[in-house]
């Protein structure tokens, strides 16, 4: 047996949508706005996983430009049909409003590290769509949204006949399932003679859970479980929470398992926080007297340890090439905001050992900012960078973020401020006016707040860092050979799914940026980079 630790795909892998092809399982989750999109993992044993590439041009133009913070690419959804691997998602461009504004895309190819053909736009109803393939017909799943005033937003789950070749619908659209309670996330599989719907229910947050349906026609009607498959809605004690989000497959030994989304949360005087956003685990399940699915432990809460059956060895015939897939430089686990890294703004080759960022937008931008940032994976964690630069004014900086959103995010920037005790009154543009500082500053909902400002000499390459403990995110440089303090601990919690008013998807990411807010030509030289995350108390208090 081999034991599964869950979260499998640990920091921001949400809406996870899992296939067997073959020996070996693949999973793809939702990227939002950040490229690279739709991350693709992995794994042979369902323990272990890899990544194994993305969905390369799944936004077209390879642009998200503009679109706001967790919107982008929502709820990938993987299949294959025999001969090749196929996704279907939405690109949302309004977030928090009745309108979802989103178009439907669905992408092929042979292999999910190569090319993957240009995304075709389908006609979608809402977000998460799902395909279906069944005796050579192709099934478009989708959530249904009503954006009329006194509507139902999530008004049910429609089912559209596809042709294959052009994508176009071939016959009615069917209504499937409508439910009092919210649900989305539509899967489709069959067993045993019936159609089980497996749904998403409750919203994603702390009330997320899994509902299964099913009925012996594809189109319906649609028997609803009288009870949930798996939910934390009602306990918040269980170690994983948000649990929901689910797909179910088939082992090669004709054992079933489901995939489903989960947050391990921090546990604040504010209440539960997901720093690391939604995460990707596994759960082992059977069927019940009745035919219904049910999970292997019995309840409907997730189990932090699942015992599977080992595979057998792989043989040279099931070889699959080696990873990790080669995405140069800057490729995995680097990832960047609404669009791929480019020339224009970010450099590996001028300086060899050295990644050279030009300055853009500021950090609150939604069209050109300049970051690259990695996931946190743990509630403990430590980054550190070596920074070169020579900001010449307030416009200009560069140096280490803790980033969430546009809205939330931390950073200890290398900049210019006005001499000590003079006020800020713009740029002193007299000869030899004003210092390098460092800049602590924090960023929430409510505004922007710079916490402490210290002198340094820019002279040469200075080390920032930061560490994370749960909540607490400690900022510092190196001077001398010695860790010095840059302002008290922040509140890292802000940086979750759960602090604000807002809709939030996506994960904290640590990395670099840099800023140039006048005309852009500003540079800084970043250097040795790491992203430490140490796995220990999981859900610390």
């Amino acid at each position: 047996m081999t034991t599964v630790r869950n979260p499998v795909i640990r920091g921001f892998a949400p809406d996870p949508s899992l296939v067997r092809v073959g020996d070996w399982y693949y999973v793809a989750t939702s990227s939002f706005e950040w490229f690279p999109t739709i991350p693709i993992h992995r794994s042979r044993d369902l323990a272990h996983w890899e990544y194994a590439g993305h969905v390369r041009g799944a936004a077209p133009g390879d642009s998200l430009v503009g679109v706001p913070d967790s919107g982008g690419v929502w709820a990938p959804s993987l299949s294959w049909d025999g001969e090749r691997f196929w996704v279907v998602y939405s690109i949302v461009r309004s977030v928090g409003t009745p309108y979802f504004d989103l178009d439907t895309y669905i992408s092929t190819a042979t292999e999910v590290d190569g090319k993957w053909s240009a995304p075709r736009r389908v006609a979608g109803h809402g977000f998460d769509p799902a395909l279906f393939h069944a005796d050579g017909r192709l099934w478009l799943l989708n959530m249904q949204s009503d954006h009329r005033p006194g509507g139902q937003r999530f008004a049910g789950i429609v089912l559209t006949e596809l042709d294959r070749d052009t994508l176009t619908r071939t016959g009615d659209t069917h209504l499937l399932l409508q439910h009092e309670r919210l649900i989305e996330g539509p899967k489709l599989v069959r067993h045993d003679g019936w159609y089980f719907l497996v749904l998403a229910e409750g919203g994603t947050g702390f009330e997320h859970g899994v509902r299964v349906a099913r009925s012996r026609a594809i189109t319906g009607p649609y028997e609803l479980d009288s009870r949930p498959l798996l939910t934390t809605r009602d306990d918040p004690s269980v170690p994983l929470q948000k649990a929901g989000h689910a797909e179910l497959v088939e082992t090669p030994d004709g054992d079933w398992m489901l995939s489903h989304l989960t947050a391990r949360p921090l546990r604040t005087p504010e209440g539960m926080r997901c720093t690391l956003g939604r995460e990707t685990a596994i759960q082992a399940l059977t069927w019940d007297a009745e035919g219904w699915p049910r999970l292997r432990q019995g309840g409907h809460h997730p189990v932090v340890e699942v015992d599977v059956p080992t595979p057998a060895p792989t043989s040279p015939a099931q070889a699959v090439p080696q990873l990790p897939v080669d995405d140069g430089p800057l490729g995995w686990p680097w990832s960047t905001l609404r669009g791929a890294p480019d020339p224009s703004w970010v450099d590996t080759a001028g300086r060899p050992g050295w990644i050279r960022l030009r300055g853009r937008h500021g950090p609150e931008s939604r069209w050109a900012y300049s970051l690259l940032a990695q996931r946190l994976t743990e509630h403990r964690a430590e980054a550190q960078v070596t920074v070169e630069a020579q900001p010449l004014t307030f416009t200009q900086a560069a140096g280490l973020v803790l980033h969430y959103s546009a809205e939330a995010y931390l950073s200890l920037d290398l900049t210019w401020a006005e001499p000590e005790n003079e006020p800020q009154r713009g740029q002193q543009w007299r000869e030899g006016a004003g210092r390098t500082v460092l800049s602590l500053r924090e960023r929430d909902e409510d505004d922007t707040r710079q916490v402490a400002v210290v002198e340094v000499d820019a002279a040469g390459p200075l080390a920032l860092g930061v560490t994370v403990d749960g909540a607490d995110a400690s900022f510092w440089y190196v001077k001398d050979g010695v860790r010095q303090p840059v302002g008290p601990p922040l509140d890292f919690s802000r940086l979750s799914d759960d602090y604000g008013s807002k809709l939030r998807f996506t994960g904290a990411m640590a990395g670099i940026h840099a800023t140039d807010l006048v005309d852009a030509v500003f540079t800084a030289d970043f250097t040795d980079f790491r992203l430490v995350c140490t796995a220990g108390e999981e859900w610390p208090s």
